[in-house]
């Protein structure tokens, strides 16, 4: 698979970027392909906006684009083919017309259902043979890193 690379490597900012990369493209290429054998007409950024939205927030197209890594045009575009398969519902906001609420539909929450099902066996898959404390740590590690580079200081 990989090659694994020396402390020295390791810690060097390109072979740790990518890493990064290549887990997360992993990760994408790994949900796709459990999705398709769920048989669900998924792409992983329609997951993820389906799973930000199930999670009950009240998110904006901007933030809905930021999760799923995709521009506000793409976004829409990818907003309207849920919208048209009956997942999701855009309600303007009767207080503010430039905003509106984007929610799952009773279909896209079904959905959603069965589809969270996939990311938690990826999830099993990503972290197999690591036990509980190992996993805890990997998250405090990973969200350290993230939180060192968004620092601003």
């Amino acid at each position: 698979m990989y090659a694994q690379a020396s402390t020295t490597e390791a810690c060097s900012g390109s072979a740790l970027g990518l890493l990064f990369r290549q887990v997360r493209d992993a990760m994408w290429a790994r949900m796709e392909r459990e999705l398709a054998l769920a048989g669900h007409d998924l792409t992983f950024s329609q997951y993820i906006t389906i799973k930000k939205l199930a999670d009950g927030t009240n998110a904006s197209v901007t933030d809905l684009a930021r999760a799923a890594d995709l521009n506000p045009g793409a976004m829409t575009r990818l907003l309207d083919k849920l919208e048209a398969r009956g997942l999701l519902a855009r309600v303007a906001d009767p207080h503010d017309r430039r905003a509106l609420h984007i929610h799952l539909t009773d279909a896209g929450r079904r959905l959603w259902s069965d589809v969270d099902q996939c990311g938690r066996r990826v999830r099993e898959r990503a972290l197999h043979g690591m036990d509980d404390a190992t996993r805890t740590r990997l998250t405090q590690l990973l969200e350290q890193v993230r939180d060192n580079l968004l620092s601003t200081d």
